[in-house]
């Protein structure tokens, strides 16, 4: 072939030319010199054969052969190297062979070295893509491993907090009692009022932990029991509507369609998330606005709605507010009142209900166009739970059968006093 005869006669002239551009100093131009007699035989085995990958296993072993940390270097690249061979091999070409001889030789290399090129793109792509896969995967394990690190904390100081926490509450118990026997515990009384205070605080805080470490570690157990959904509700406006009313607010929780047939849940964990979420409504809502809860009954889920008008959520903190600890960074606004205007907390609360309502089964979500202390636009967290007839487990099913049928006939009696009224 012409082009192989071509190519064959200016390989002496290339390869001093290529060895003494390419590498100045002597001892890696020797070295490379090997490189580009390798190249170039490839390059006339790639025209003899026409087939230009006859290049690839030595350009797959110039890529692979960069240190991992200069991956990512733009300067690192094989491109201005494989422009340079192609620009001294388009040189030496004109220098060595007559014009159209050279044309011809150019004409025939063009190919191979557009080959070469994407060839090239392709490896180093594929090795970008590999290095960047390994750093995210090894984020991955090192943000694995902090958070399993601070889980194992919460757990650990939750209930190592529990027991100097209990001597408190004992010892402050004790001495108002010898107070109030000596001659009454007097202005002792605002002092130890205060001490009850505060360790009542702390132990809900460390129960907030000691829950954040049971639903981290998939270990929340969920105790079902038939409840009554409107009831439960009644029960929390009783108990949240207090702290409403301090911060003169309007408290409405609706009846919920269905809300009076039985169904199973762990009453006590609904009731807690159903608080915190109240709780949490209050607290980001100014001075009387209007709190409201109401909910429908949809095939196979309760839909519940807690809504505000309060300062909002922005939307880039939609998903971030149901994680552990995201609450504001300002210090000053931290354990400043559960009920206080943007009071500060742990960020316990939102995590322990998302929690608590995924346990079940359910799914929770905020809509909130934002957040503005002016106009207040509000936030509505949306709840949906499933509807649970019967108890999870045989044997909880047959504990509870009698009540359970019992409940049907009166859904039945009701059913057709309904039909009889129409």
């Amino acid at each position: 072939m012409i082009a192989v005869e071509l190519l064959g006669k200016i390989k002496s002239k290339w390869l001093a030319r290529a060895s003494q551009e390419l590498a100045q100093a002597e001892g890696v131009r020797q070295s490379f010199s090997f490189e580009l007699d390798r190249f170039y035989d490839l390059l006339l085995e790639a025209l003899d054969s026409d087939n230009p990958l006859a290049l690839a296993p030595l350009l797959t072993e110039w890529v692979n052969a960069r240190p991992e940390s200069d991956i990512r270097q733009k300067d690192t690249s094989l491109f201005p190297l494989l422009s340079k061979i192609q620009s001294i091999t388009h040189q030496v070409t004109r220098e060595e062979l007559n014009p159209e001889q050279a044309l011809d030789l150019i004409d025939y290399l063009l190919p191979v070295f557009v080959s070469v090129f994407q060839f090239v793109a392709d490896c180093e792509a594929d090795l970008f893509i590999a290095q960047y896969s390994k750093e995210s995967e090894n984020a991955r394990l090192s943000l694995e491993k902090l958070d399993k690190s601070k889980s194992d904390f919460i757990a650990v100081a939750a209930h190592e907090l529990k027991t100097p926490l209990t001597l408190i509450e004992g010892y402050a118990s004790m001495l108002r009692e010898v107070l109030q026997k000596v001659n009454g515990d007097g202005h002792f009384s605002q002092y130890l009022d205060g001490i009850g205070q505060g360790t009542h605080r702390l132990r809900e805080i460390v129960k907030d932990m000691i829950d954040v470490s049971l639903i981290d570690n998939n270990m929340l157990f969920l105790n079902y029991q038939p409840v009554w959904m409107n009831r439960l509700l009644r029960i929390v406006e009783a108990d949240i509507s207090s702290s409403a009313e301090l911060r003169q607010q309007t408290l409405k929780i609706a009846s919920i369609d269905g809300g009076d047939e039985m169904s199973f849940v762990d009453p006590e964990r609904l009731y807690q998330a159903f608080r915190n979420l109240i709780s949490n409504a209050i607290k980001y809502t100014p001075d009387g606005g209007m709190i409201s809860v109401a909910g429908r009954q949809l095939p196979g889920f309760f839909e519940i709605i807690v809504a505000d008008t309060g300062i909002g959520i922005a939307p880039e903190d939609h998903e971030r507010i149901f994680e552990k600890f995201s609450r504001s960074a300002n210090v000053s606004l931290h354990s400043s009142g559960k009920i206080k205007f943007k009071g500060g907390g742990p960020g316990l609360g939102l995590p322990i209900t998302k929690g608590i309502i995924e346990a079940h089964g359910g799914t929770i979500w905020v809509n909130s166009p934002g957040c503005d202390e002016v106009s207040c636009p509000g936030s509505e967290f949306h709840i949906l739970l499933p509807i649970r007839k019967q108890p999870p487990g045989e044997n909880f099913a047959k504990l509870y059968e009698p009540l359970i049928q019992l409940n049907q006939i009166r859904g039945e009696s009701y059913s057709r006093s309904m039909e009889k009224s129409a």
